[in-house]
C-alpha cells in the first residue's frame, strides 16, 4: 500500500473540537433491510449509545467485536441512517486506503468514557 497525501494543514482548534472517547462495544446489532450497516451500542461510562457504523461486509461476523473497546468521536450531530439514529461515529484504521477496516483501540483497559488527546 502506498499512503495516501496527507490533507492540509490545520490549527490545533480544529483538533480541539472534536472529541474522541474510549468506549466499550456491549452489542452488535442488525439493521432491518440495510447491507452494510450495523447497529453498535456502546458504553461510555455514564451513558450508553447507538451507533451505526458500516461494517457488515467488511467482517464474516461483526459480533466479533462485541466486548472490544474502541474509540469513538461522540460530538457529532446525530444522523439518520437507514431510519435510525446514529450518535457518534467508529473511529476506524483502513477504511479511507481502501483496507479492511480494524478498530482503533487503546493500548491496555482504560475507563469507558475516557478522552483521546
Amino acid at each position: 500500500m502506498i499512503p495516501a497525501p496527507i490533507k492540509p494543514e490545520v490549527g490545533h482548534e480544529a483538533l480541539e473540537a472534536i472529541d474522541i472517547r474510549v468506549g466499550m462495544i456491549v452489542a452488535v446489532e442488525d439493521v432491518p433491510k440495510a447491507a452494510r450497516v450495523v447497529r453498535l451500542v456502546v458504553d461510555f461510562g455514564d451513558h450508553r449509545r447507538r451507533i451505526l457504523a458500516g461494517m457488515k461486509l467488511e467482517r464474516s461476523d461483526p459480533r466479533e467485536i462485541e466486548g472490544r473497546q474502541a474509540l469513538f468521536v461522540v460530538n457529532l450531530r446525530p444522523r439518520t441512517i437507514m431510519g435510525e439514529v446514529s450518535e457518534g461515529m467508529l473511529f476506524d484504521i483502513g477504511h479511507s486506503d481502501g483496507l479492511t477496516p480494524v478498530l482503533a483501540v487503546p493500548e491496555k483497559a482504560v475507563p469507558n468514557g475516557t478522552r483521546a488527546g
